[in-house]
């Protein structure tokens, strides 16, 4: 068997930057930290911290007053702000900063009295603390059927934005109806999509053409993950999302000569190394790493961290 080993793959910038927050977070003020919601999207980073004495919460009434908070990568609602200074948290903003962007142009465009459309799924973290930035001027769409019922004030005032782990081609089709329905709408001046969501799609559209089946590693609940997923199948591959090398089944493999191997922007690195691992062990893989993009984008931790080691 060959294995094709795709780069980029696993973690962004954002997710080592909303990793080492709670790292951070943990050395200086112990367990317990507080994380409202998962800090990432990913089964194993999830229970690797709580193990370590940190609490995901899905609400701030969950933390005790005075406590330390950290925000997730996927952003909140400012509604949440506001809570948790009620409480007197310690708040520590671990959003991604490509999501930030987007919530200060959804203010730009909701200041400027458009109708925004978010394309996005309504119930991802991301949505909803987009959405909470300006509810009442804001729509969220999931498709191209959305865009087609789609009622606006004014149809000369409507701005889009997306969510940054959509994809690629799916978000591309929902901005062109958009243009077609609202001729004059106006979108953001760089897309939203992040850069790790449009390489690690851009090296499975291209890689799996070679490949009899694509694995790839990531979270269920992996927004960007599970696009990748999509994204070979739409080429006519067979594809499988699974959380580690437990959950490979041997039946997908049958048969297969070539296998290419990928990981959400969530995922960690060694998941991907077991998979690899196994592969070796149990079919006598061959191993080739193919290099699309080399990332190298850090994202320096927030402000917010650096006011936190201030009150030890």
């Amino acid at each position: 068997m060959k294995v094709i080993l795709a780069n980029p793959r696993g973690f962004c910038a954002g997710v080592n930057m909303a990793i080492e927050v709670v790292e951070q977070a943990l050395k200086i003020k112990g367990p317990p930290i507080y994380v409202f919601h998962q800090i990432v999207h990913n089964r194993h980073v999830v229970e690797g911290f709580e193990a370590r004495g940190v609490i995901f919460v899905n609400s701030i009434d969950e933390v005790p007053e005075g406590q330390v908070v950290v925000y997730s990568a996927h952003g909140i609602a400012p509604e949440i702000r506001q809570q948790a200074g009620s409480r007197q948290l310690l708040e520590v903003d671990a959003t991604c900063p490509l999501v930030t962007k987007v919530h200060l142009e959804v203010l730009r465009f909701s200041r400027d009295r458009y109708t925004v459309i978010f394309i996005g799924h309504k119930n991802h973290d991301e949505a909803i603390g987009t959405v909470g930035e300006a509810p009442e001027d804001i729509v969220v769409v999931e498709s191209v059927e959305d865009v087609a019922n789609l009622q606006v004030p004014d149809a000369s005032k409507v701005a889009y934005v997306t969510q940054t782990t959509l994809s690629v081609a799916e978000a591309a089709g929902m901005i062109t109806a958009l243009k077609l329905k609202f001729p004059l709408i106006v979108g953001p001046k760089k897309g939203d999509i992040c850069y790790a969501t449009t390489n690690r799609q851009s090296a499975v559209r291209e890689l799996s053409q070679e490949a009899d089946v694509v694995i790839v590693i990531g979270s269920k609940n992996s927004s960007n993950s599970k696009r990748l997923v999509e994204t070979a199948r739409s080429l006519g591959r067979p594809a499988y999302l699974i959380d580690d090398q437990t959950e490979l089944d041997d039946a997908w493999l049958a048969g297969k000569q070539t296998v290419l191997v990928t990981a959400g922007a969530s995922a960690p690195k060694h998941l991907v190394d077991e998979l690899v691992d196994r592969l070796r062990r149990d079919y006598d893989a061959q191993i080739e790493t193919r290099t699309l993009v080399d990332e190298k984008m850090l994202f320096e931790l927030p402000r917010s961290m650096k006011n936190l080691a201030q009150t030890t």
